[in-house]
């Protein structure tokens, strides 16, 4: 007698709850090995999250470089050029130049100290510094050597207070210089803002006659490559600066080696995860062998009336499913609550990630279903005449 779907699924309800303290225990071990599963991805989510919020509160991605040489050499405008045609995996390649940190600038009496750089067009983008509102350097501006300038909004509220600063002339040295953009305030750590203001280099070479720059900034392609992009830059300036030299800095070098310890500790969690879900098939397999044995004569008689080798086989492995989709389900909600109490304690960046659940909870429906599957074969090759018996 063949069985619908519905009562297949009936029958096997009951025969979970006709024996539930074998069920609970299968349950739990599903349950330990998903709680272990799902931390370590937890984990991972968590790292990640914690690096992109760092990653928010800095400036782009750079590489900063500087060259000392004895004989007071500094990087020109061929050198960068020269950079950008043997470098790779960058995305953009700028340069500065300090022009002064307490030169006073004035509007209709009101006066700041900033720090004043010089700097070649790409500098706001490679830099990663936001525009506000306005517009920053363009080529007609390096080109026809405007005294133009973009300041920082500290500077901007410091000398226009609630006055639109777009337009208006501000006077350095007695010169005036019109405010075209508006950048966001770089907070440095420990140090109260003074201002910053910065002007086209070609602005600053036709007023002084330097064309040298102090500091070259490199914005790389992919955060991976801001070590080997430092090394072949500092490589490139020595054989450009012999004897000099040559200090690079990364301004993520820090978060990327939090990003490889992360990486290392979600890898040896994973391992764990994975041997503790394995240990959980283990015990399905081991209790699914004893269910075996105890309904011999029951499936000897199920098999006398009718049922076939596919619906033995498939109430087994409905069996382990349900009692995986069970220990599972409820490993994620514990671990996920945890997750929740620990991340506000800590001040942590979370959001569950349904991929991460998904993936847990289909990692305990393969292994349940994995570790049954032998043992129900076996059960659905039972002889019905010599099951009964044995029953």
């Amino acid at each position: 007698m063949s069985l619908s779907p519905q009562d297949l699924i009936i029958v096997t309800c009951k025969s979970l709850t006709g024996n539930w303290v074998r069920s609970a225990l299968t349950s739990l071990g599903v349950f330990m090995g998903v709680a272990a599963v799902n931390a370590t991805l937890q984990v991972g989510d968590i790292s990640r999250a914690l690096i992109k919020q760092q990653l928010s509160k800095r400036d782009a991605p750079q590489v900063s470089l500087s060259v000392f040489s004895r004989e007071g050499r500094e990087p020109k405008l061929e050198d960068l050029e020269f950079l950008r045609r043997r470098l790779k995996n960058y995305q953009l390649i700028s340069a500065s130049n300090y022009v002064g940190f307490s030169e006073s600038v004035i509007y209709q009496g009101e006066e700041g100290k900033p720090m004043m750089l010089a700097v070649t067009q790409d500098y706001l983008p490679a830099t990663g510094r936001r525009l506000i509102k306005g517009r920053y350097f363009n080529a007609a501006d390096l080109e026809n050597y405007r005294p133009v300038v973009v300041i920082d909004k500290f500077l901007s509220d410091k000398l226009f207070k609630k006055e639109e600063p777009l337009g208006k002339s501000i006077f350095s040295s007695n010169r005036p210089y019109q405010v075209i953009g508006i950048i966001e305030t770089k907070q440095s750590f420990g140090e109260e803002p003074k201002g910053q203001l910065v002007m086209p280099m070609s602005t600053y070479s036709a007023l002084t006659g330097s064309q040298d720059f102090q500091s070259i900034w490199i914005r790389p392609r992919k955060e991976e490559d801001m070590n080997q992009l430092k090394e072949d830059a500092e490589k490139l300036l020595k054989s450009r600066f012999p004897g000099a030299e040559v200090y690079g800095y990364s301004n993520i070098e820090d978060i990327l080696m939090q990003k490889q310890s992360f990486e290392l500790a979600s890898r040896g969690l994973n391992v764990v995860g994975i041997i503790a879900l394995l240990i959980g098939g283990v015990g399905i397999t081991n209790i699914t062998i004893a269910s075996v044995i105890e309904r011999t004569a029951e499936i000897g008689l199920r098999r006398a009336l009718g049922a076939t080798k596919s619906e033995i086989l498939l109430q087994f492995i409905l069996e382990a499913a349900l009692l995986s989709l069970v220990g599972g389900t409820l490993a994620i909600i514990s671990v996920n609550c945890v997750t929740i109490v620990v991340t506000q304690i800590f001040s942590f960046p979370y959001q569950l990630e349904v991929q991460t659940a998904v993936l847990s909870l289909g990692a305990a429906l393969l292994v349940g279903v994995g570790a049954c599957y032998f043992p129900a074969v076996r059960a659905s090759q039972l002889d019905p005449v010599k099951a009964l018996r044995e029953g």
